[in-house]
C-alpha cells in the first residue's frame, strides 16, 4: 500500500478567492501562477462557462512544506460549527504570559484582515484564542 505523499484541505465558502486570499495573509501562502496557457487568473476565468467562474481557488505554502489550502463555492451557507479547522501555530514552545503575548499579537494582525475573536482559552499555563475567518469558519491561534 502506497503512503500519502500530501494533503490538501478543502474549505466550502462563498467567495473563494476572497477567503484564499484571507488565509495567504494569515500563513504566509501564496497564490499559484495561472495554468500556461494563462497570463493572469483573470484570463482563466474569463475563459470558463459562467457558471464556472469564480468556483473555486487555491493557495499555497511557498516554502512546499505546508498543506495547499482549496477553497470551493458552494450554494449553502455555514450552518453549524466545523468538524476540523485550522491551528495556527504561534505559540509554539511559549509558556504562560510569553505564549498569552504572542497569541494576542497575532489576533492583533488579523482582525483588521477580517477575522473575528471568538474568545480566549487560558489555564494560566497553556492558552489559545478562538477565531473566525471571514466567512465565520473556526480556527485557533495555538
Amino acid at each position: 500500500m502506497p503512503s500519502v505523499k500530501q494533503v490538501q484541505v478543502t474549505f466550502d465558502c462563498a467567495e473563494p478567492e476572497r477567503v484564499a486570499r484571507f488565509w495567504c495573509e494569515v500563513l504566509g501562502y501564496v497564490v499559484p501562477p495561472p495554468p500556461e496557457e494563462f497570463a493572469t487568473w483573470d484570463d482563466f476565468w474569463r475563459s470558463s462557462p459562467p457558471e464556472e467562474q469564480g468556483s473555486w481557488f487555491a493557495c499555497v505554502d511557498p516554502s512546499g512544506a505546508g498543506p495547499r489550502l482549496f477553497f470551493q463555492r458552494v450554494p449553502e451557507g455555514k450552518v453549524a460549527k466545523n468538524r476540523v479547522h485550522l491551528d495556527v501555530r504561534v505559540g509554539t514552545g511559549l509558556e504562560g504570559e510569553e505564549r498569552l503575548a504572542a497569541l494576542e499579537a497575532e489576533c492583533a494582525r488579523l482582525v483588521p484582515l477580517g477575522a473575528t475573536r471568538v474568545r480566549l482559552l487560558y489555564d494560566g499555563t497553556d492558552s489559545c484564542i478562538v477565531m473566525q475567518d471571514i466567512e465565520g469558519n473556526e480556527f485557533c491561534l495555538d
